[in-house]
Parts: structure tokens; sequence; C-alpha cells
């Protein structure tokens, strides 16, 4: 009866706006009139008509010489205004810069969104050699190591139905995958090797809310220099520290001891997280 409700109820001019701006993000050059009618499947005039107005609300934006079409920063900065995100970026940016220039790596911090990793801050070290994630960009759930550190930090029905949702890459064991997030869950962040890029080894710990639950995860994408100062350890126990903070200003984690899952003072969580990454 729900189903049959929602399906009664449409908004042709709404979905044509959404099609061509779902369709603009998925392109670098941008797209024509023409070419944008022929991907949607719709007339010229329609669509025209839909990018004068996502152009007047500057949503979209006209190249001169090409007149391809080319989506704003205008998603981006509207995405940024709710309360999460906006909390999220403003606590942790001074920190994540402050974290990249000491450890001389990129940082970047993420949410869950639709089922995928979104991620919403990114930092660069003043190294010239770096490894970073473009603001916006969205990575597979199952295929980012921040995104197995929040899933690590959920209830059991959040993460049921995320697993229902999101299939596991081919060759993947879903008791293997549910081994791995008790271990997270255990020592409260996980290193590992970058499941995209060879050579790279991501530490990613969650940011905790007053539930106990993951709301986003800071990530070092580590990559390993001829001459590095800072060690691999060193950049977990910092990027650890960074975390804690983050989860103590967004009120939770209020005594959560990451070596163990339970509750301890925080010197003991710090010191216990330093001698499981040196170990």
């Amino acid at each position: 009866m729900a189903e049959e409700k929602i399906q009664r109820y449409t908004a042709p001019a709404l979905e044509k706006g959404l099609d061509i701006l779902e369709l603009l993000s998925a392109t670098v050059v941008g797209l024509s009139l023409s070419e944008i009618a022929r991907d949607l499947g719709r007339s010229v005039s329609e669509i025209f008509r839909m990018l004068v107005v996502l152009q007047e609300r500057g949503y979209i934006a006209q190249d001169p010489a090409s007149e391809k079409y080319g989506l704003t920063t205008r998603l981006f900065e509207v995405a940024h205004r709710t309360p999460l995100i906006q909390r999220l970026t403003t606590a942790a940016e001074p920190l994540m810069r402050d974290l990249a220039h000491r450890i001389n790596q990129s940082v970047h911090l993420a949410i869950l969104a639709d089922d995928a990793v979104l991620i919403v801050g990114q930092v660069d070290p003043p190294a010239r050699h770096v490894m970073s994630v473009r603001l916006g960009t969205r990575v597979d759930l199952w295929r980012a190591s921040s995104g197995r550190v929040m899933m690590a930090f959920q209830d059991e029905d959040r993460l049921a139905e995320m697993l229902r949702r999101t299939p596991l890459p081919e060759g993947a064991d879903e008791r293997r995958l549910r081994a791995d997030l008790a271990q997270i869950r255990k020592s409260g962040h996980e290193v590992v090797d970058s499941f995209v890029v060879k050579g790279v080894v991501n530490i990613s710990v969650p940011i905790i809310d007053h539930s106990g639950h993951a709301v986003a995860a800071l990530t070092v994408p580590h990559i390993e220099r001829f001459g590095e100062s800072v060690s691999l350890a060193d950049c977990c126990v910092q990027a650890i520290g960074i975390a804690d903070k983050l989860t103590r200003r967004l009120g939770g984690g209020v005594g959560y001891d990451r070596s163990s899952g339970t509750a301890g003072t925080s010197s003991d969580a710090k010191q216990a997280s330093t001698s499981a990454i040196v170990s």
C-alpha cells in the first residue's frame, strides 16, 4: 500500500533536474545541451528549460568557449550546510592541518552517505609527493578502510542492513569481514594496505558519537619516502590522538578505551593504543 501511494505522486520537473545534476557529476569536461538530452533520452527543448533554471540558481555553469555545461561548487556548499558535516569540518580542519604538517602525510575525513564513503575533508602536507583524495569523492563501502572502521562501530541491525544493500566484492567472505570488523572494534582503529593503491598503508580511526557509533573516520593514506623522519607507528599514534580530540569535541567517546572497546581513562587508552601499534 505504501509503495503504491509513493508511486502515485510524481514530480517530473524535479526528476529531470536531478537527472541532469547526476549526469553532470559523472563528467569531467562537461556536456553540451544535445549531449545531455541524448544521454537522458529527452527532448532538447525540455532539457534547455531545466538548464536555464539550474544555471540561474547557480548549480551549473556553461563554458563560453565549448558551450558545455558543468557543475559548480553549489551542491558541495549546500551539502556542507548540514549540521553533521558542518560541525565535523569546522572542528576537524585545524586539527587535520596541524596533523598533516607534523607527520608530513595527507589526511582526509570521511562519512557514510548512501551506502558509500564520502570524503568531506582533505588536507595535504608540505611535502612534494603526496597521496590525497579529492573532496566529494565517493568510494565503495567495502573498498575503503574508512568505511570498514565506521561500520565496525555500528549496531548489528545497521550492519546487517548495510550488508544487505551493499553486496561484498567478488571473492569476499562475510564471515571474514565480520571477523575483521570485530578486530577493528577491539583495537579501535585499523592499519591496512590500501585496497586501491599499491604501496599505500591506510591508517583509519573512527570518530565516535555519544551513543558509541562512528559518525566519521579520520584516515591517513601513508606513503613511505626516503629519509622520512616520522615513522608509521608515530603517524598512527598521532592520528589516533586527533580522532580522539574530534570525538570529544563532538560530545562522544567519553572514557572510551580504543584498545579494548571498554570504558577507561584517556591516558589508559592512549598507552594501550601506542603499545598495540609498536608491537
